[in-house]
């Protein structure tokens, strides 16, 4: 088997280690890993395989000889870095929104879209993790019909902001519990006990940035260009999984009993829909492994051809870093 020499950019962040934990878990043919992170982080000491390998600086220098870039760093440091990671030869899996919806970049989710991966020009993006987990959801619906519309509100863990994120949600929950005042430093507002209606800035007629990369994304990856979404993101006291609550308009009637035959076989899905025994995707059950779980599947009352569910999934594995390596693995094979 041949092995290969991956890199990771923004190793030391909270999805840089969860890929290198998963490149582990997966066996992935790794001769060679190069962990790579800003000047501050170097000398840094990470485990891979029970070896102790040390965090270099990333420069244009350091993809010489490289095989496979797994980016888990920022849109400036991926669109930074992106010239040299290409020149060097070397496949760029980028996790930022950098170039997502760039048309001579595949954006990829392995179980919806994985031959678009051949079309690849040096750079692969990996969506948003919502848009991952959502479309994992619903995509092998589109058999049954045509998916018209969708309707989502997603409710995203605070890990999804960063390492920071469940710090300062448990810091927070203590400082309440001893009367103590907090000043929140990673969101806008206090997110103990309490949901912020906005992640990102405003970018177009009062939706947010995370709500249209649902929007835009899911048309790339499901090929539906005329797909029309409506998005609600709102973060929520929980400290991982994302839960999305979706309805979906389709060309024609399509039933319950057919979702669930559907769903029950669709690749990355696992069906938990037993409401009489209160089986249904949460969180906690969903934290720490790949698959998205999808339940709650009822007709929408308010239109004769739509259909909602309720799915839940790990952001930073299914939703960042497991999907990344799904995609390296794609080209390894």
């Amino acid at each position: 088997m041949k092995l290969y020499t991956v890199a990771i950019l923004g190793a030391t962040g909270a999805v840089g280690q969860e890929m290198m934990k998963i490149l582990e878990e997966r066996d992935f043919p790794v001769g060679k890993l190069i962990p790579l992170a800003s000047a501050r982080s170097v000398g840094k000491k990470l485990t891979f395989k029970g070896q102790e390998l040390t965090v270099q600086e990333a420069c244009d220098e350091a993809f010489q000889g490289v095989d496979i870039v797994l980016g888990a760093a920022s849109n400036a440091l991926a669109k930074q870095f992106a010239p040299a990671i290409v020149k060097a030869g070397a496949v760029f899996v980028d996790n930022s929104s950098a170039f997502r919806l760039d048309p001579k970049v595949p954006l990829i989710v392995p179980e919806v879209n994985p031959e678009d991966a051949k079309n690849h020009n040096g750079i692969i993006a990996n969506p948003n993790c919502s848009t991952i987990i959502t479309i994992t959801a619903v995509n092998a619906l589109n058999k049954l019909s045509p998916i018209q519309a969708m309707t989502a509100s997603t409710y995203q863990a605070v890990s999804g902001a960063g390492a920071g994120g469940p710090i300062e949600l448990m810091e927070e929950v203590e400082a309440l519990r001893e009367g103590k005042t907090y000043e929140p430093k990673v969101f806008s507002h206090q997110i103990a006990y309490n949901l912020i209606p906005q992640i990102g800035g405003e970018q177009f007629e009062g939706y947010t940035s995370e709500e249209m990369k649902m929007q835009n994304e899911g048309r790339k990856i499901m090929h539906l260009p005329e797909l029309k979404v409506s998005c609600t993101c709102i973060r929520v006291p929980v400290v991982r999984s994302h839960s999305i609550s979706v309805s979906l308009r389709f060309g024609r009637h399509v039933t319950v009993e057919e979702v669930r035959q559907v769903l029950a076989d669709a690749p990355g899905v696992k069906l938990v829909d037993d409401l009489a025994n209160k089986q249904y995707p949460m969180p906690l059950e969903t934290s720490d492994q790949d698959l998205v779980f999808v339940g709650r599947i009822r007709p929408d009352l308010t239109d004769d051809n739509g259909i909602c569910l309720w799915c839940c999934g790990d952001q930073v594995r299914k939703g960042a870093a497991t999907n990344a390596i799904q995609i390296a693995e794609l080209l390894v094979k």
